[in-house]
């Protein structure tokens, strides 16, 4: 079974249905969706969603100065829930000018006469550990607002494949769903990693950083997603265990379960 969705104005939008579980259950087709940025969605696209999939809620990972950058997408318009969870620390942007703001948010690799770093396996996993420790907050909000959501909820950042292959991850781990299977689906994304640059490269924000990464840097690795799933079960004792940590109760993680089981 293919779980990509292809609609126009996307390019790595997949169901999270049919994975495995250590329950002897797949996950629902429908409940959670993952995705790139929704910016350019058309209308037929848009129906596709809402009448056809039977979303309710997006998910929105970016930074306030992304939603400032490129406003509101064509979801925006629609009876959709809308959950905006950052997962970058934010600064004072606001208090800038978007020039400004992007200078240091968005600037290149090496610029200023830093060292480039270097944006391999682990650095990925380092990063995505990042969002478990420095927002927490935002991904407890983005897991309650799955696990409340009456319908589908798309779940997307601007690639789709790092923020958010962060908090499906974690969804997933909840669920069920072995490591293996979390991280096959998140390697996934790399089937479609040229797509996703050439959709970004010249768009604002991205086009201020995009340009000074090389493709492989930014293709997803096995051991990147391994490396927060693995953190999450030696600091934590597991997803399921750093929810309960933040006030989660027996009922809110079952409740999260079962929206992508039954």
């Amino acid at each position: 079974m293919t779980r990509w969705i292809d609609l126009e104005g996307v390019v790595n939008m997949r169901d999270m249905g049919g994975l495995p579980t250590t329950h002897g259950r797949a996950t629902q087709s429908g409940r959670l969706i993952r995705s790139d940025n929704l910016q350019d969605l058309t209308p037929a696209s848009v129906t596709h969603l809402v009448d056809t999939l039977g979303v309710t809620d997006v998910v929105d990972l970016r930074s306030t100065l992304e939603h400032r950058i490129t406003g509101e997408g064509p979801l925006r318009a629609t009876s959709l829930t809308h959950h905006h969870h950052s997962l970058v620390v934010e600064s004072d942007d606001d208090a800038r000018t978007v020039d400004e703001a992007l200078a240091l948010r968005f600037e290149p690799d090496g610029s200023r006469g830093r060292p480039k770093p270097v944006r391999d396996a682990d650095f990925w996993g380092r990063h995505y550990t990042g969002y478990v420790t420095r927002r927490p907050d935002s991904v407890g909000a983005a897991l309650a607002a799955i696990s409340r959501s009456p319908g589908g909820t798309i779940v997307h950042c601007a690639a789709g494949k790092d923020r958010t292959g962060t908090v499906v991850g974690m969804a997933l781990s909840v669920a069920g769903v072995p490591d293996d299977a979390i991280v096959e689906d998140y390697v996934l994304s790399a089937e479609r990693i040229e797509r996703i640059i050439d959709r970004l490269i010249d768009v604002e924000p991205y086009r201020y950083s995009l340009p000074s990464h090389t493709i492989d840097e930014q293709r997803p690795k096995a051991e990147s997603m391994a490396a927060v799933l693995t953190h999450l079960r030696d600091a934590h004792g597991g997803a399921e265990a750093w929810l309960r940590e933040r006030g989660w109760r027996e009922d809110d993680v079952a409740r999260l379960r079962s929206r992508l089981l039954d």
